[in-house]
């Protein structure tokens, strides 16, 4: 069996996982320090079990850089920091208040380039897209997006840096710093529920991280996807209606969050293997989301798979992603509107690209070329 190293899982781990969910659906990967979760229903019964498996430990990457907040706490807390932001973020109330926004965004970005011929999607659009939008959820732009993404970017790097064994830098610990002095009062009276200043701030800045990362990555992914498919691609151009299933479609084949971390809270067999308390268990949605009991031929990129709603990218149980809506609704638009707007569009060939990360999944750029 192929070794599983860091470089191994950061750039094309999709064989590597495939033989070990095949062979061993938890194992030890020394590389992480953890036991990998790689069969879907082992990861749907970890997420759905917080009670033995739990984000509320210290050593969670994303509390280490962001500091306590609804991703790192479990049961009765857990639902008292997640209440207050719930609300606004369900489905109705995110089409009713943010649609308008994001085609305006949207068609802004690609206004800009749109005579160029030529452009870097994920910073030209994705990226740009993704912070607006989450700058006016959480009554940041009076901030320049520059700075929004400066912030993300440190922040990504540094979990990313934690997960693979990296210590914290102090890049990252600057940006969750400035980011949660702007955000203590996100919500306020009534609408906090309870909460400090200090936990809205690290609430609203996991929803910044995670809003701009996971949209990022979808815009990213899927219009990789489907230009590197051109049967595909044509299917959604004479279907407009199938572009919602090539999302989902996309999604599955490359999570922009591959992986997600728990901890066993107690002695635990899973999948055969004897977890003891305390040891790190990370669940591969990426794995997971290719296993082949649920997706038939898995490694296909099918704009018609008839279950491909079955993914699990935004993760499940307590903690599935509160963004979720929002971040289907700025990739629809975006593909919609670069579709319709930039005529033979295509990848550049001079400059190929391909996801790669360890916890986050995309291309780290994305070369289009069009008739401008």
């Amino acid at each position: 069996m192929a070794t599983a190293t860091l470089e191994a899982l950061e750039t094309d781990p999709h064989a590597l996982l495939a033989e070990l969910r095949e062979r061993e659906p938890v194992s030890f990967v020394p590389a992480l320090g953890a036991w990998l979760v790689t069969r879907r229903d082992l990861a749907l019964q970890a997420m759905r079990d917080p009670e033995s498996f739990t984000v509320d430990d210290p050593r969670f990457s994303t509390g280490q850089v962001v500091g306590r907040s609804m991703l790192t706490t479990d049961g009765a807390e857990h639902e008292r920091q997640r209440a207050p932001f719930a609300r606004p973020w369900r489905r109705d109330a995110i089409r009713e208040g943010f649609t308008a926004l994001v085609e305006e965004e949207a068609g802004r970005l690609i206004d800009a380039i749109q005579a160029d011929g030529v452009a870097e999607i994920r910073r030209a659009v994705a990226g740009p897209l993704a912070a607006r939008t989450m700058a006016h959820a959480l009554d940041l732009e009076h901030v320049d997006i520059g700075t929004l993404l400066g912030w993300y970017d440190a922040i990504a790097d540094a979990t990313s840096g934690l997960a693979a064994g990296r210590p914290l830098p102090d890049a990252g610990r600057r940006a969750a710093a400035e980011l949660r002095a702007r955000t203590d009062s996100v919500l306020s009276g009534e609408e906090a529920g309870g909460l400090t200043p200090e936990e809205v701030s690290s609430n609203a800045a996991v929803l910044l991280f995670g809003g701009i990362e996971t949209t990022e990555g979808m815009i990213c992914n899927a219009l990789l996807h489907l230009l590197s498919s051109p049967d595909q691609l044509e299917l959604v151009r004479a279907e407009a209606d199938l572009l919602p299933a090539a999302i989902e479609e996309s999604l599955r084949l490359e999570p922009a969050a591959a992986s997600i971390d728990r901890y066993a809270t107690c002695d635990i067999e899973l999948g055969g293997a004897r977890v003891a308390k305390g040891d790190l268990v990370t669940i591969s949605l990426a794995a997971a989301n290719r296993d082949p009991g649920t997706f038939p031929d898995p490694g296909r990129f099918d704009v018609r798979r008839e279950n491909a709603g079955r993914q699990i990218a935004f993760a499940g149980g307590p903690h599935v992603c509160l963004g979720m809506h929002l971040a289907r609704l700025e990739t629809h638009t975006a593909l919609t509107l670069l579709l319709e707007r930039l005529p033979g569009l295509r990848l550049d060939p001079e400059r190929p690209s391909a996801p790669r990360g360890l916890v986050f999944r995309k291309p780290p750029e994305l070369y289009v070329l069009w008739a401008g």
